[in-house]
């Protein structure tokens, strides 16, 4: 009796951290809200960031979406081959993409990277009671550190999907060519099925992905404590948080979505 005792009394612990720490997580939003809302707008803060994570990502996305590209290609045109139907591989290839790969893998390869970044960034500022000395001289350390950034990734992670659409499509217009299939028949195919409402409904999700994965990263950053041991569990923390909230997110927006 006293074992179940202990485990239900674990299990309530465990919910009413859960609870808290999305309450906190409530009212980080809720100050990067009133943040935004104020004058002083750290706009050179925001494009360093902007550089930092947006356009240092871009080395990472064109490797994955353009072999991620190749090897669907390559998949598709051999299975549909055996049915006959190997002229459908750009449609097939064009909407996983656009609908589901592009946006994804982009944001779980940019939550590796940039979420770990900025949560051992600001971490590491946590430890160093660099964040209290910014409330010690009456500056908001959410407007200072948390507003650029969120707000540089919400904006850059749509381009840098755009960017994984092109050059996934193009890796499978090579692959695809090798196989018969001209490039602008291949192009073709992929403009017959995809439709501006589905680059649309995809780029829209990569907004909630992007503010997603700088707000993780920002939360765990300003939670570390514990020296560097810390700085690296929240590091880890914010990867997999973010990087599992991508994928539980995607389908509940591509759900609602399909409702709208």
């Amino acid at each position: 009796m006293s074992a179940i005792a202990r485990r239900v009394e674990s299990t309530g612990e465990w919910l009413i951290a859960g609870v808290g720490l999305m309450g906190e997580f409530f009212m980080l939003g809720v100050q990067l809200f009133r943040a935004g809302l104020r004058g002083h707008f750290p706009w050179r803060e925001t494009l360093r960031q902007f550089d930092s994570l947006v356009v240092r990502s871009t080395a990472i996305v064109t490797v994955t979406a353009l072999f991620t590209g190749m090897v669907l290609a390559l998949q598709t045109v051999v299975s549909l081959t055996r049915f006959g139907a190997k002229p459908y591989t750009g449609s097939f290839v064009g909407l996983a993409f656009v609908l589901e790969l592009g946006p994804v893998l982009t944001a779980l390869m940019v939550s590796g990277r940039v979420g770990a970044g900025i949560a051992a960034e600001i971490g590491s500022m946590a430890v160093t009671e660099q964040v209290d000395a910014i409330r010690a001289i009456g500056a908001d350390p959410v407007q200072k550190l948390v507003l650029p950034r969120v707000l540089s990734l919400t904006l850059g992670l749509p381009m840098l999907t755009m960017l994984a659409y092109i050059l996934g499509i193009f890796g499978g217009a090579v692959i695809a060519q090798q196989y018969g299939i001209t490039s602008n028949f291949y192009l073709q195919t992929v403009i017959n099925v995809v439709t501006i409402p589905d680059v649309f409904e995809s780029l829209s999700k990569t907004l909630v992905f992007g503010w997603m994965i700088a707000m993780i990263g920002c939360f765990l950053g300003l939670r570390t404590t514990g020296g560097t041991v810390g700085v690296g569990r929240a590091t880890t923390t914010a990867v997999v948080t973010a990087s599992i909230g991508v994928l539980v997110s995607d389908f509940f927006l591509t759900k609602l979505l399909m409702m709208i």
